[in-house]
């Protein structure tokens, strides 16, 4: 007889209705639904799956009762995804999701996003995987959109860094490839005149027409060889191509000259003819230490050369030439803050008569003490401080450290005649600031007087001097300041100029005075008559325009032996002294001596 407590409450029977029917409403959305879904027990085995996963997977879903569920959705191809997902089974995580390239039966493969996740109460899991094929396809199209160039259909810049970097990751090369990588890194020589003259229409269909040729050059350089390199436009005429696992210079060489020969066939643009030329920059080194940006940045040097070293053409990168290139970047970035702390000193050489060795004048010299390359000769940063304007700056430091100097000098011996200082003068002197008011202010701060300053300006220089640079040298002659003009005959060999240019000293260039020692550029044989025959004509022509003549590079007792017989004034170079530091100079006059070889 059963126990009061165990009749069925009259409540339960709805109840027990309601939970049939919730579970057959379950059952149907569960069959219904167009998202595929299974419900899988502990083990991992397929409880039961719905017509959407039958279809996705191609079989019915009846078919897939207890079949492994990770198999059906490739959850144990990497070992990652295969531990959270038995983490899931076993409770241990909440929720698993993965996207997985799955083969369909019949051949064709779609991308899905499966996401495993427990049934609170049931012990059993939730299995759904959802078509995301549409959505990375239109990924993969925006992709290519974003990352190739709409004008010659190539990777882009974006694309090409992303290569490069993968390729230049430690784990991307192995002991079966090179573990080497090269770069032609070009653009092309006047396309700016195109777009300017022809049009931008013009200049794209030529961009796309120079990527068709460069990628068959890819193309062919691949042939028997693997991988074809990557071509790709970085930008305007810009483009690169990217050898992974090169075989050294050579085959990069070889790529190069490939490109050259190719881009200089004529193009044929709906009947309009063009012909362009490409300066191509070659890296080729290790992979394995070098990054994207100092892979980049050598192939841009490179570049650079290719297009001073006079376009059309390849250049290799060259350690020792970039070498020499950075420490032309660092003095130029550091030269105006050298002169305020003071690293730059002057040397002088002696000016010595020739008909009695006396010493006439110096030279003004500047050094730069540089404190990392050590001490530079003037021909390491003038150029540079031309360049950048700071010759302005420290043109004005020389001009009032050598007249201070030789003030000094005369005052030390005020009753010895007293020596000239010579200051060599950049034509960018007389343009970008006023020369003669700075001398002026200079003379009158350091008491010297006019006629003991000599300003060297270059035959060249000099010989363009017209209009302000014309009317300062004339005010300085004016002055009493000398004008003299340096490295004479190798210029413009225009000696119509000396009659009308303020000019009251001429200094041979140092190739005559070499010639009366060597009758050859080897340095041997007999004194050239040539040479000695030339000089004596210019110094007579000298004489007579009222001018003095002051040879260079007097190296040996013969040259000067020969400059003082056909009446040449003064002599300067390392027979006589090299440039020296100041007290030497004051040693020399303090002897009251000629000065001697």
């Amino acid at each position: 007889m059963p126990r009061p407590s165990d009749k069925p409450h009259p409540a339960d029977a709805p109840r027990a209705r309601r939970t049939a029917t919730e579970l057959r409403d379950y059952r149907a959305a569960f069959n219904a639904a167009h998202l595929a879904l299974a419900v899988v027990d502990r083990e991992g085995f397929v409880s039961s799956a719905n017509d959407a996963l039958g279809t996705l997977v191609g079989a019915p879903a009846d078919e897939l009762t207890g079949q492994v569920a990770a198999d059906l959705v490739d959850l144990a191809s990497d070992t990652r995804t295969w531990h959270t997902y038995r983490e899931v089974l076993r409770g241990r995580q909440a929720k698993l999701s993965c996207t997985r390239r799955l083969k369909h039966p019949e051949g064709h493969s779609l991308w899905a996003r499966v996401t495993v996740s427990p049934m609170p109460g049931t012990g059993s899991v939730l299995l759904a995987v959802a078509d995301i094929s549409a959505r990375r396809e239109l990924q993969a199209r925006l992709r290519h959109v974003t990352m190739h160039d709409p004008v010659t259909r190539l990777p882009n810049r974006t694309l090409f860094f992303e290569r490069l970097s993968g390729a230049l990751e430690g784990d991307a090369y192995d002991e079966s490839g090179t573990g080497r990588i090269g770069l032609c890194y070009l653009d092309l020589d006047g396309f700016k005149a195109v777009n300017d003259t022809l049009g931008h229409r013009t200049g794209d269909r030529l961009l796309a027409a120079v990527a068709g040729r460069l990628t068959g050059c890819a193309d062919r350089a691949a042939y028997g060889r693997g991988g074809a390199p990557l071509v790709a436009r970085l930008g305007g005429d810009e483009f690169a191509l990217l050898v992974e696992d090169s075989t050294g210079t050579e085959q990069l060489a070889e790529l190069a000259e490939a490109v050259l020969k190719a881009l200089q066939e004529p193009f044929d643009l709906s009947g309009q003819r063009l012909s362009v030329s490409a300066s191509i920059g070659v890296v080729e080194r290790r992979a394995a230490g070098t990054g994207p940006t100092a892979l980049m940045q050598a192939a841009d040097t490179t570049l650079y050369w290719a297009k001073e070293d006079g376009k059309a053409r390849w250049t290799l990168f060259d350690p020792e030439r970039n070498a020499h290139r950075m420490t032309r970047q660092a003095l130029s970035s550091t030269l105006r803050p050298a002169v305020e702390r003071g690293e730059f000193a002057l040397e002088y050489q002696p000016l010595v008569g020739l008909t009695d060795g006396s010493l006439r004048g110096v030279e003004a010299l500047v050094r730069w003490h540089h404190p990392q390359f050590g001490t530079l000769a003037p021909n390491r940063f003038i150029t540079l401080a031309e360049e950048d304007g700071s010759i302005v700056q420290l043109g004005r430091w020389v001009l009032r450290t050598a007249c201070r100097q030789a003030r000094r000098w005369q005052l030390e011996r005020p009753d010895a005649p007293p020596v000239f200082v010579s200051v060599n003068v950049a034509v960018r002197q007389v343009w970008d600031s006023d020369l003669v008011a700075d001398v002026a202010e200079i003379l009158a701060e350091t008491q010297l007087a006019p006629e003991l300053l000599q300003l060297e300006l270059t035959e060249s220089a000099v010989m363009g001097s017209t209009g302000r640079p014309l009317q300062a040298l004339q005010e300085l002659s004016d002055m009493g300041v000398h004008i003299a003009i340096d490295d004479f005959g190798t210029g413009y060999s225009n000696l119509a100029y000396l009659s009308r240019l303020p000019v009251s000293v001429l200094k041979l260039d140092g190739s005559f005075v070499r010639g009366f020692q060597y009758g050859s550029a080897e340095g041997h044989g007999h004194p050239s008559p040539a040479d000695e025959t030339i000089v004596e004509a210019l110094v007579q022509l000298a004489h007579k325009l009222g001018l003095t003549v002051t040879a260079e590079c007097v190296e040996t007792v013969e040259q000067a032996a020969r400059l003082r017989r056909i009446g040449c004034d003064t002599g300067q170079g390392w027979l006589y002294s090299r440039a020296v530091a100041p007290d030497l100079i004051s040693a020399m006059l303090a002897s009251d001596s000629p000065v001697r070889p």
